[in-house]
């Protein structure tokens, strides 16, 4: 089986452009993401949730964001991609991981025909995703900024999430029964 080739046209939006996607009947860009499952060592899958503030107030998601295009000149390949994904890692959970430490686990297809790459950081113990997590918002209110994320939480399996209180991305509960091996 030869390479796969996902071909990307690039569109420059702002941030409102995401909190347009809350607006009933307006069209949204479909966009390609990164982000990350971290698993602990017991098992468990860390879901943060989005800040108040932000396009997607209260949802649960895995770590990650929107890719970036890349610079001029440079190429878009797994590596820049994994690199991504760390650079989201570290800035909104506070876990410092090398792009060769992550795994491309899974592509998905969500909401709006967004493209989701999946990557699977190196097992860790809690207390470091928690001291993480609390170091990342200090050092972004430190910056004179709210942090991205104002909880997170650690999930088994997917019946964990129905009792988590706002929504969830769409991709949150078929990446987590994936991981636990519940489906």
């Amino acid at each position: 089986m030869g390479a796969r080739v996902l071909r990307l046209t690039w569109v420059r939006v702002t941030y409102r452009h995401y909190a347009l996607r809350r607006v009933a009947g307006a069209a949204a860009l479909p966009c390609l993401f990164v982000n990350i499952v971290q698993p602990t060592t017991d098992g468990r899958v860390l879901a943060v949730r989005m800040s108040p503030y932000t396009a997607a107030p209260g949802r649960w998601q895995l770590p990650g964001g929107s890719v970036e295009p890349p610079r001029e000149g440079e190429a878009l390949d797994e590596s820049a991609l994994a690199g991504q994904a760390a650079r989201e890692l570290l800035e909104e959970v506070g876990i410092g991981v090398a792009a060769e430490e992550l795994r491309l686990w899974v592509v998905t297809r969500g909401e709006n025909g967004s493209v989701g790459l999946t990557y699977l950081a190196p097992v860790l113990p809690e207390a470091a995703l928690r001291a993480g997590f609390t170091a990342a918002a200090e050092a972004d209110r430190a910056q004179g900024r709210a942090p991205e994320l104002d909880d997170m939480v650690l999930v088994r399996s997917p019946g964990e999430l129905t009792g988590l209180a706002g929504p969830h991305a769409d991709y949150l509960e078929p990446i987590v029964r994936r991981y636990s091996g519940h489906g």
